[in-house]
């Protein structure tokens, strides 16, 4: 069923962008919004090239339809499971979760970046199967809701069932989540259409038009049918759901909502004009100020909100693309793709340009690093399993280990993620958002024999374009990547995860426990 052929050459730049439709609410009204999402299986055409390819989608659609929201408007969502029993991906039935006797088909929804109550996060355990016949061990509620405490920000949903999110964001249950608000609206940032959300993910097809998601390591394991894979990385890129488009625009500036929806691959994105990028936003909202930028790292889950300005440039192509190694920071020449997708500065100007790119936007304070209420030494690890293969793991402890970190409400903590792999690892907190203190290059040998940190190197900053507020971080090898954050407004179950979804799925994802002030540590 799961033969390896693949299709090796697709033409790129033939299909033009879609843009994902916006969910429209079922009832609207001063107190809430109320929204209803199905998943169902589809098909669609992702190349010019490709018979149409099998996809499941929110509503149907590959990527799911834009939901849009105002900061602090209360929203209530239904998400529904109308999928087939049978997976259309490979299962692994050792992964933890992922094992016999739960449904095969489950999913449960995350919205990645939003503050919001434990039972509406999507907890990996709180999945549900088709027309809820079967939940999980968490599950307490078929509505979720979302109360948007955030400012404007670019989040993004998808799919976070225990040892099948690979498969399910890869099957397609992904979409974007923005957050507006009537100060954003004041800053004159290019609007409506001019304003585009870009999911970029990596895709391999088989001649059929089916995804190729492999059964096995480069490795097999003789003793299993089917194998989780260290990372994925696929052959082609889709931004939106279409393989290496390309969008016409006006000689005018652009607003691009960026994400990396990929399992396991990293984006270093830049122009080839070699022009400059304006970043305005970080994953959870805008920075203070602008920066001028000629290319950008995004993490898988990691967010970028960017301005091009292609005034001037018309009868221009530009094309994104990327040099990022793949897996990161060091890969294999074999992965890489360069190209991302193609700008056409071909269109007619409808009306002057009047938008602006604000010289600032909203203060982000500092949070207090001199009395943290804990600091929180967590390492990243690597062992192997039962059967040979590799596993990563947080802290050493494996998804079923009892709570370790239990912060109490309101109290600010750093957090040390101390790194002996060889991997970078996009760290993605639940409920939070937190500011990057910096890294430092540690003696990782004497660590891993005496469990006693020898720093190398004085603290790197963080990155300009990491300088806001962030729920996803690049923890690199040799490194000691230190972050501050402030846990509310909630109590209740969460969790931390590496967002390599084959790592997420197989042991690299903690639970943690926000408990009240005057509960017992």
């Amino acid at each position: 069923m799961y033969e390896n052929t693949k299709v090796t050459r697709l033409t790129k730049f033939v299909d033009a962008l879609p843009i994902p439709p916006k969910l429209q609410p079922v009832t609207r009204n001063n107190a809430y919004t109320y929204y209803e999402v199905t998943m169902k299986e589809g098909k669609q055409s992702l190349h010019r090239d490709l018979p149409f390819t099998t996809v499941w989608g929110y509503d149907g659609v590959f990527p799911g339809p834009t939901i849009e929201v105002d900061s602090g408007e209360k929203v209530f969502i239904k998400w529904m499971n109308a999928l087939p029993r049978k997976h259309m991906l490979p299962v692994d039935f050792t992964v933890h979760g992922a094992h016999k006797g739960v449904p095969e088909v489950r999913t449960v929804v995350h919205v990645h970046g939003a503050v919001v109550e434990p039972e509406s996060d999507g907890y990996p355990e709180s999945w549900f199967s088709a027309n809820f016949e079967q939940v999980g061990p968490t599950f307490t509620k078929k509505i979720y809701r979302y109360d948007n405490y955030m400012n404007s920000c670019t989040l993004w949903y998808h799919d976070h069932a225990l040892g099948i999110t690979r498969l399910n964001i890869y099957a397609g249950l992904a979409g974007m989540y923005l957050v507006r608000s009537a100060f954003e609206g004041s800053l004159n940032l290019p609007s409506s259409s001019y304003d585009i959300p870009l999911i970029i993910q990596d895709r391999s097809f088989r001649p059929d038009g089916s995804l190729y998601y492999p059964t096995q390591p480069d490795e097999p394991v003789s003793d299993l049918k089917t194998s989780v894979v260290p990372e994925f990385f696929g052959n082609t890129i889709l931004v939106n759901g279409k393989v290496w488009p390309f969008l016409k625009v006006e000689p005018r500036k652009y607003r691009f909502r960026v994400v990396n929806a990929s399992n396991s691959r990293f984006y270093r994105i830049k122009l080839d004009s070699g022009q400059l990028m304006y970043q305005i936003g970080t994953d959870r909202g805008l920075m203070e100020r602008p920066i001028g930028i000629r290319s950008i790292t995004l993490a898988p889950a990691e967010r970028a909100d960017l301005v091009i300005d292609f005034t001037n440039l018309k009868g221009t192509s530009i094309i994104m693309t990327n040099d990022a190694p793949a897996p990161f920071p060091e890969g294999d020449k074999e992965n890489e793709i360069m190209e991302i997708m193609k700008f056409i500065v071909d269109l007619p100007l409808r009306h002057i340009d009047t938008s602006v790119i604000p010289s600032y936007m909203e203060s982000i304070p500092k949070l207090p690093q001199q009395t943290p209420a804990n600091k929180r030494f967590l390492t990243l690890d690597h062992t192997m399993d039962q059967f040979g293969r590799e596993i990563m793991l947080l802290d050493n402890k494996d998804w079923d280990a009892p709570i370790s970190e239990k912060p109490k409400l309101w109290s600010t903590e750093i957090w040390y993620l101390i790194n002996t792999t060889e991997d970078t690892h996009p760290i993605h907190i639940h409920l939070v958002d937190f500011q990057i203190l910096g890294r430092r290059k540690y003696n990782v040998e004497r660590f891993i024999r005496d469990r006693v940190i020898e720093y190398t190197g004085s603290t790197i900053p963080p990155e300009p374009q990491e300088c806001g507020k962030k729920d996803t971080v690049r923890a690199n090898p040799e490194e000691i990547t230190k972050i501050i954050m402030n846990f509310g407004p909630y109590t209740g179950l969460y969790v931390w995860h590496c967002h390599m979804l084959e790592h997420e799925d197989y042991e690299m994802m903690r639970p943690f426990l926000v408990i009240r002030n005057d509960s017992n540590k």
